[in-house]
């Protein structure tokens, strides 16, 4: 009886042995086979990396299994993702013109706005305009805010005028991107695209003297050099 206790004993030691050894490998970071790991080890995926071109490893099955493996995926050779909204997507196309004066008149011969002129966008725009330029251009737009009245900045010109009452809307969104002349800094870090669009229509209202305007005259205001070679472009 002793001797089959003894033998079934030493049979357990090599089993357990034998699993000891299985669990372990020649990978010094590897943690072996593991009963349960409940996932404290997850594959960690760097995004944006080929896997299959993993320098530190070149087994075939390792390279077969990283290509499978998910990862963020880079966009298709030649193409800009811009926007998974296609009503957004026109927000984040590149700003064609440069922040020259040959640009300034391109952008008021050209550019249209891409939103429509309703009292829903005009009511967001004067939101907006309260905050990031009534200071300056005051309540009405008559280049009259308190930054003016405080003697330190010359006056801007009156929306309504004979210099701005007819600047068109590609000029408007020009000079917010870059900003105009000394006083006026660009807005393009506090204002996205549509902010802007949505400040203009506001501006619009107010040219029209505070009224819905119909379609913006084509008629280019004389606030600088003029463009020679341009045509407007439709919408």
């Amino acid at each position: 009886m002793l001797s089959r206790t003894m033998r079934n004993l030493h049979q357990l030691i090599g089993l357990s042995g034998a699993l000891l050894l299985a669990s372990c490998g020649s990978d010094p970071n590897s943690p072996g086979i593991e009963y349960m790991p409940d996932m404290y080890r997850s594959p960690a995926v760097e995004a944006y990396v080929d896997f299959g071109q993993d320098p530190y490893y070149f087994e075939d099955s390792l390279v077969l299994a990283q290509r499978n493996t998910q990862s963020a995926r880079l966009p298709v050779a030649g193409t800009i993702p811009f926007s998974a909204n296609p009503d957004k997507a026109q927000f984040n196309f590149p700003y064609p013109y440069p922040a020259t004066v040959e640009g300034y008149e391109a952008a008021g011969l050209n550019l249209r706005s891409p939103i429509p002129m309703t009292q829903e966008n005009v009511d967001k725009g004067k939101v907006t305009y309260e905050k990031f330029c009534l200071h300056c251009h005051g309540t009405t737009g008559k280049g009259d805010g308190p930054v003016v009245n405080n003697g330190k900045y010359p006056q801007p010109p009156a929306y309504d005028g004979s210099q701005l009452g007819t600047l068109p809307e590609g000029k408007m969104f020009h000079s917010l991107t870059f900003g105009k002349n000394i006083a006026m800094g660009s807005h393009a870090g506090q204002l996205s695209k549509e902010e802007r669009w949505m400040v203009i229509q506001y501006v619009k209202y107010l040219q029209a003297g505070g009224k819905m305007p119909g379609e913006m005259p084509a008629t280019v205001a004389a606030d600088s050099t003029q463009a020679t070679a341009a045509a407007p472009a439709t919408k």
